[in-house]
């Protein structure tokens, strides 16, 4: 490859035929192109993008970006569209080689630059060839932009799942933490009534998701009705607030259920008693409860220390992997998965 060739970026028109760029430059300053006939990936590789005729390229069907994403919509593509025709494409996109079409390329990031391009009427796109590039790839540059919903982040971890690989896997592979993949599996398969808060956009926070969902395992009447009020926001403070009215209620409710079953059964010890032995006085030792022991807790509370905040263990749910365990802020009453590396014993109290 000439100097020349390496001063000028190259346009992709087929598979082995290579163009330069309108430039103002002649022709006969370009040099010799045959060195790039073959190879056309040389050109990326040294740091220039390639210009590549956009009839060439097709969107990867299986890209993370649904069309509903907001990233899609006219009115963000119009706006990208009038700052390409004003200023061109800075950031070159990313294609990779189509396998089952030879001469031709999917895109590995960039599909809003693409769709720009052709509102703005460009009919060529600087871009690199990366052949080294998957799914999770997409899916972890679009997270680092924000630019995935996450709806389509669930959609990602289902089909991962679905290929049978572990939750930890996906999370490294995403670099997010196993409670961030356990989170976005729940919207996979939601209760109605909280699939049409989310689907309708009044409910979008992830965390509060599940927090409803928890709360609608519990009390599934109670979160109906909560939720079938248009008019009730639906945020994190308001959905702890809700939380915390049901398991007063429910406490209420267990409390009072196990007055009757004690009631029920003085009765009925009192009964089978005077029927057995008519003539003897039933006193009071026979209902006294055993002495309690003083170095047994009645119930451990585990108190620890995650990311700078307090929390608590939840003893009662199954820990996801071993190494790992379910906690709940004190703060905020939010549950989740957590590394025990992570976290700092603090004490061990009687509830």
């Amino acid at each position: 490859m000439t100097s020349a060739t390496k001063k000028n970026p190259m346009k992709v028109v087929a598979k082995t035929a290579i163009k330069p760029l309108t430039s103002g430059l002649g022709l006969d300053n370009m040099g010799d192109l045959s060195a790039l006939l073959d190879d056309p990936v040389s050109t990326a590789n040294n740091g220039t993008p390639l210009e590549i005729d956009m009839e060439l390229i097709d969107e990867d069907p299986k890209q993370p970006r649904t069309e509903d994403n907001p990233g899609f919509s006219d009115e963000s593509l119009n706006e990208l569209a009038a700052s390409i025709a004003l200023r061109g494409v800075k950031t070159p996109i990313s294609v990779r080689e189509n396998q089952d079409s030879p001469g031709r390329f999917l895109i590995n990031h960039g599909a809003r630059r693409f769709r720009g391009s052709k509102r703005a009427g460009k009919v060529t796109i600087p871009g690199f060839i990366d052949n080294d590039y998957n799914e999770a790839d997409q899916v972890v540059e679009n997270l680092q932009r924000n630019e995935l919903t996450a709806r389509e982040i669930a959609n990602y971890i289902g089909r991962e799942l679905a290929k049978g690989t572990k939750k930890v896997d996906i999370a490294k592979a995403i670099s997010k933490s196993p409670a961030f993949v356990t989170q976005h599996v729940t919207l996979l398969d939601l209760p109605d009534p909280i699939a049409d808060a989310f689907n309708s956009g009044r409910a979008k926070d992830v965390t509060v998701i599940n927090e409803l969902v928890t709360a609608f395992k519990k009390m599934p009447k109670e979160v109906n009705d909560w939720l079938g009020d248009d008019n009730q926001e639906i945020s994190r403070g308001s959905v702890k607030l809700l939380r915390e009215f049901l398991d007063d209620k429910r406490k209420h409710q267990e409390d009072e259920q196990d007055a009757i079953k004690i009631d029920s059964t003085i009765e009925t010890n009192e009964f089978v008693e005077s029927a057995q032995e008519p003539d003897v006085e039933v006193t009071d030792k026979k209902h006294e409860k055993p002495a309690d022991n003083p170095d047994k807790l009645k119930k451990a509370i585990v108190q620890v220390q995650h990311d700078g905040r307090h929390a608590r263990l939840i003893l009662s749910r199954r820990p996801p992997a071993e190494g790992f365990a379910w906690l709940k802020y004190d703060d905020d009453g939010y549950e989740f998965e957590a590394n025990l590396t992570q976290v700092q014993l603090v004490a061990v109290l009687e509830g």
